[in-house]
């Protein structure tokens, strides 16, 4: 080829979505987790009103993003829709969120801290403050990164025409019914109004008398769950593919963090805690506190719109030795049980693990 034609071009090494961050003009808070999400510092945001931060924590892996939103008192955000997924949880406040599809009816539901909820895909949304005196701070969970990359193209993602009535119809119970039960401990609903009460069933498999439920929501293909498990008990490690949000919503105590054959990683944890495990890292979770330690995870495994490979979350509660992803107290390193003892001494509490240890005998 002739030197004349070839080209001159310089292309960034950033991505579409690094580019379309950067406009956003907000901070990024970066790294392994969030000690307390209601702490982390907002400047106000011109796109969306309010004020904001974005949370890409490492775990991500570029998958899906976070972003703490904070409506002033009295106040509202703007009108919005786009063509990303994403799933709301309120952090503190109470208010009420408005959602329309193009030239449709608007639909209005109240929610409050505690609250989980996801606007439907390209529906217009409008968040409102219902108090006078204080901020409402919320923290949203979205597909962005992949959808911004992927199709790289403003005018198509945030001016999108198109009305998908397969995710919302404006039917008027989309978040007031009482949700439906699936096999599986699925829960398919549009709003929960609260994390921190939801009845959960039990989750033997994951170990030490926990209990879960998975929630879908307005047919995405991301989701969440919800975990609890007792005081003086820790989970099974177990690995899955990155991308999911864990918030905690109640306890004290810590998980370890490793990819197979590395150094372990600590993050401590309390209420209002956030971390993102990196795929297919193991993670485990330890509850040294005073009471039962229950948390939010947001993430890709929807089993309604389910989607492999790199997303998958399949084998979590199979073990390792059969080809799964969960490693069995029997088989976990000794050191792990020697900390968590040592850990609850520290508090003068004991552990509660021996019978879930001679189970596995």
């Amino acid at each position: 080829m002739p030197e004349s034609e070839v080209s001159q071009a310089v292309f960034s090494d950033l991505t579409s979505y690094d580019k379309w961050l950067e406009e956003e003009g907000l901070p990024v808070i970066r790294g392994f987790h969030i000690t307390d999400l209601k702490d982390v510092a907002v400047a106000p945001w011109r796109r969306k009103g309010g004020a904001g931060t974005y949370v890409n924590l490492d775990g991500t892996g570029g998958t899906n993003d976070a972003y703490v939103v904070e409506i002033p008192p009295g106040g509202n955000l703007k009108p919005e829709k786009y063509l990303f997924e994403e799933v709301i949880f309120v952090l503190s406040g109470r208010g009420a969120t408005t959602i329309w599809n193009e030239g449709g009816k608007k639909q209005n539901f109240e929610w409050q801290a505690g609250s989980l909820f996801s606007p439907p895909l390209n529906a217009w949304r409008q968040h409102f403050n219902g108090q006078g005196d204080q901020p409402a701070r919320l923290l949203a969970v979205t597909t962005a990164p992949l959808v911004i990359n992927l199709f790289h193209n403003r005018e198509l993602i945030f001016h999108n025409p198109m009305v998908l009535k397969d995710r919302y119809a404006g039917e008027p119970d989309y978040f007031s019914s009482s949700g439906k039960a699936h096999p599986g401990r699925v829960w398919e609903s549009n709003f929960i109004p609260d994390v921190a009460s939801f009845k959960l069933q039990d989750m033997l498999r994951r170990g030490a008398g926990g209990t879960s439920i998975n929630f879908e929501l307005a047919n995405n293909t991301m989701c969440a769950h919800i975990s609890e498990f007792p005081v003086g008990t820790y989970k099974k490690a177990h690995r899955h593919a990155a991308g999911a949000h864990i918030v905690l919503i109640s306890g004290e105590g810590y998980s370890i963090l490793w990819k197979d054959g590395q150094t372990k990683t600590r993050v401590d944890w309390h209420t209002g805690s956030l971390f993102v495990p990196p795929d297919m890292w193991f993670h485990q979770h330890f509850n040294v506190g005073r009471e039962p330690a229950r948390y939010l995870a947001v993430r890709w495994g929807s089993q309604k719109f389910r989607v492999s490979g790199v997303l998958s979350m399949a084998g979590v509660e199979d073990s390792v030795k059969a080809g799964g992803n969960q490693i069995e107290y029997e088989d976990e390193d000794p050191e792990i049980r020697r900390i968590f003892e040592a850990e609850l001494a520290k508090r003068g509490a004991e552990s509660k693990m021996a019978p879930f240890f001679s189970k596995q005998r």
